[in-house]
């Protein structure tokens, strides 16, 4: 009974202090995650030709992109750096988070060209760097 009451004044004193328990790593990557989707912008599929210029941050490792609303399924998308001028390659990209690039540095400048036909009439998309 003793250790008990020992314990839970420890922890009082802690709390009152302002002394914090780290977080699991399992909610780190969930944090880490909705703050990556939660930078995300969003896009009208055809209003442009290219979406951008964005630049990479560090919320994000890598750049991804998903359908959110409209008649299409999905789009077809690449990621073209300012560096290099060049698709990466394109990737089918439906309603569920994609990544279209993987491993980007920071601050790096890219467009999403959006030059290939839907599969369906309109898509409204959104994309997370």
């Amino acid at each position: 009974m003793t250790t008990r009451f020992a314990r839970a004044c420890l922890v009082a004193l802690f709390v009152t202090l302002g002394f914090t328990v780290p977080a699991p790593a399992s909610a780190s990557a969930a944090t880490a995650a909705t703050s990556c989707y939660g930078g995300a912008v969003t896009a009208r599929y055809g209003d442009v030709v290219d979406f951008g210029p964005y630049w990479t941050t560090s919320r994000c490792d890598d750049i991804n992109m998903r359908v959110i609303s409209g008649t299409a399924d999905y789009v077809w998308a690449c990621v073209k750096f300012a560096k290099y001028g060049t698709c990466n390659g394109w990737t089918k990209v439906g309603r569920s988070w994609t990544t279209i690039a993987t491993d980007v540095l920071d601050g790096s400048k890219f467009t999403v060209p959006n030059g290939i036909p839907l599969e369906g009439d309109d898509a409204v998309v959104q994309i997370a760097f």
